[in-house]
């Protein structure tokens, strides 16, 4: 029981100590240009979490990626590297306002509904392709994924300007039978484009959990992720696991798509490359070692960071990419997690010969 709880303890100070490293760095950094890193910090916190606007901005933000994330993460988890969210994102977008634009006249339940679920489905089947691609045929998800992604990018341009606007780079706004803005969230946050994506995102984080721990469905794409021949051995089918994990994972990704499209903009457009969101939530989902509840948070602080850069240059004369470079050095920690994991062992084994020695 004491070895559980301080493996918990553990797998918790990771991400604390990657963060807590990453704003050193930044701040290191910082200091070196001759910029202040306390006020850089101050500046970028207190613009966001103080001001209504910028805060429900950042929650909006931090939906989407909770969904990349989320989708990166099951994947992940089954032992495959899901590249292509970003394009799932793309599909799961135009699919999502393609549909409410071609039925505006239905029931709001039903529209939302509708264009909400054919995000999902073709942000799903997208994702598929690498994976029955890589089941049947021995293909690098990796590879196939990427390419996924660029056809995603050129083939939502060419739908926007030739098929679903007349020759435009933009489509006509949906209408309010399709839109997830709330009033009561717009009020409160002073006008920001929170919507009711948010409160979908928590609900699929508590499925996320409950399927991955609670169903055997999960346990047996977890079982594939750690040992995909044991797992065969004991009767498990390998490349149903492998379809469905990217399935899941890509219809995760074009809901949050999805979302993007009815929720944030309400139209889609074209686009000169793809989705930072799709390869942000990537990064959320290393920060949240694969935990949905660690996962929304770290997309809260990636949406804070985000939109908090857009104070630097004004109000503390930095430049806003000191931003991303704290973000990339926080996702290297991460990434470096043995060495966090190491230096932790040292210090317990430090601990406990000295407890002893006494």
């Amino acid at each position: 029981m004491l070895t559980k709880n301080n493996d918990k303890l553990t797998n918790l100070m990771v991400p604390i100590l990657s963060i807590i490293l990453g704003f050193i760095f930044g701040a290191i950094l910082m200091l070196a240009f001759g910029y202040n890193p306390l006020l850089a910090y101050q500046v970028m916190f207190d613009g966001v979490l103080r001001n209504p606007f910028f805060f429900g901005e950042a929650l909006r933000q931090a939906t989407v990626l909770t969904f990349t994330g989320l989708g990166f993460a099951i994947a992940f988890k089954a032992g495959f590297f899901n590249i292509g969210v970003a394009g799932q994102v793309l599909v799961g977008w135009i699919s999502a306002v393609w549909f409410a634009l071609a039925f505006p006249d239905l029931p709001r339940i039903v529209l939302v509904t509708l264009s909400l679920g054919v995000g999902m489905l073709v942000g799903a089947v997208w994702s598929a392709i690498a994976g029955y691609l890589r089941a049947y045929f021995g293909t690098n998800e990796v590879i196939v994924t990427i390419m996924l992604n660029y056809t995603a990018l050129f083939v939502t341009n060419y739908l926007i300007r030739a098929v679903i606007s007349d020759g435009g780079n933009t489509t006509d706004r949906v209408g309010p039978n399709a839109s997830l803005s709330v009033g009561w969230l717009t009020s409160l946050t002073n006008g920001s484009r929170l919507n009711a994506g948010l409160f979908i995102a928590l609900v699929v984080v508590a499925l996320y959990y409950v399927f991955m721990t609670q169903t055997t469905a999960g346990f047996e794409l977890r079982a594939v992720g750690l040992n995909s021949f044991a797992s065969t051995y004991a009767g498990m089918s390998a490349p149903k696991n492998i379809i469905l994990s990217m399935f899941i994972s890509g219809a995760l990704a074009g809901l949050g798509g999805a979302i993007h499209g009815l929720g944030t903009f309400g139209n889609i457009f074209t686009q000169s490359g793809l989705p930072y969101v799709g390869f942000n939530g990537i990064a959320v989902a290393l920060l949240g070692l694969g935990n949905p509840i660690g996962i929304f948070f770290s997309a809260v602080l990636f949406g804070i960071l985000d939109v908090g850069s857009g104070f630097l240059p004004n109000r503390a004369g930095v430049p806003d990419e000191m931003a991303e470079i704290v973000i990339a050095a926080i996702i290297f920690f991460v990434g470096a997690n043995y060495l966090i994991r190491f230096l932790l062992d040292k210090m317990k084994t430090k601990k406990t010969v000295t407890e002893g020695g006494e």
